[in-house]
């Protein structure tokens, strides 16, 4: 299943953010700050590209009765006019899981976990990030499960610098990433039946606004 999860102008700007970043990260303005996580300028650059792309890429898991609520119409035959009621519809919603938004950034996450040895703080941080996304998502009806996209890589990287100062930017990104899907997407997936989207996809639509920012601001602030 491939589909946007923003508008064609915020895929551009992120493109075009990309371009700016890879210059960026050539010139050495933000290679120090990314080498804490352990990966090459290239290898930064290709993973942000990727979850971008990702971004458009969601595997069906499986599907969901919903009802959707519809108001009264009108609707005209021959000069009469006929007034429908309200009611509810059954429709079905495919619950997906978004490449970019969810398996690069949990892979990742992973990846750090494992190569830095710090699975408690990593748990740790992503409780903390993952409770505090929890109670400021939202379920939006006909979209899924919005958040604000700066607060998450905020409240990352107070988390990496607060509970691991060493290894402080790869803490913001796991536990950022990893709290923010659980939070948004995880602990909401009881309201899904009565968002009435076609598709919700677990990291895409706006929670991967705030998993990839939380992979730039996090790690840059941290």
């Amino acid at each position: 299943m491939i589909f946007n999860p923003f508008a064609l102008i915020f895929f551009l700007f992120f493109l075009i953010l990309l371009l700016f970043l890879f210059a960026f990260i050539h010139i050495g303005l933000i290679t120090v700050a990314f080498e804490k996580l352990g990966l090459s300028p290239f290898q930064i650059w290709a993973y942000l590209f990727l979850s971008l792309l990702g971004s458009s890429i969601n595997i069906p898991l499986r599907k969901v009765r919903t009802m959707t609520f519809q108001p009264p119409g009108e609707i005209v035959f021959f000069g009469i006019r006929y007034r429908i009621p309200p009611r509810m519809e059954e429709r079905t919603t495919v619950i997906a899981v978004n490449v970019g938004g969810c398996l690069i950034p949990v892979l990742l996450s992973l990846y750090l976990t494992v190569k830095l040895g710090m699975l408690g703080t990593v748990f740790l941080g992503t409780i903390v990030v993952a409770l505090v996304v929890y109670f400021l998502a939202r379920p939006v009806p006909g979209l899924g499960i919005a958040i604000p996209i700066f607060i998450p890589p905020i409240l990352a990287a107070l988390v990496g610098l607060i509970l691991s100062p060493e290894h402080s930017a790869a803490l913001a990104y796991a536990a950022g990433s990893l709290g923010t899907l659980l939070g948004a997407d995880i602990f909401h997936l009881r309201d899904i039946p009565r968002l009435g989207a076609p598709v919700a996809s677990i990291g895409g639509a706006g929670t991967f606004d705030g998993i990839f920012l939380t992979g730039i601001i996090a790690v840059l602030i941290a």
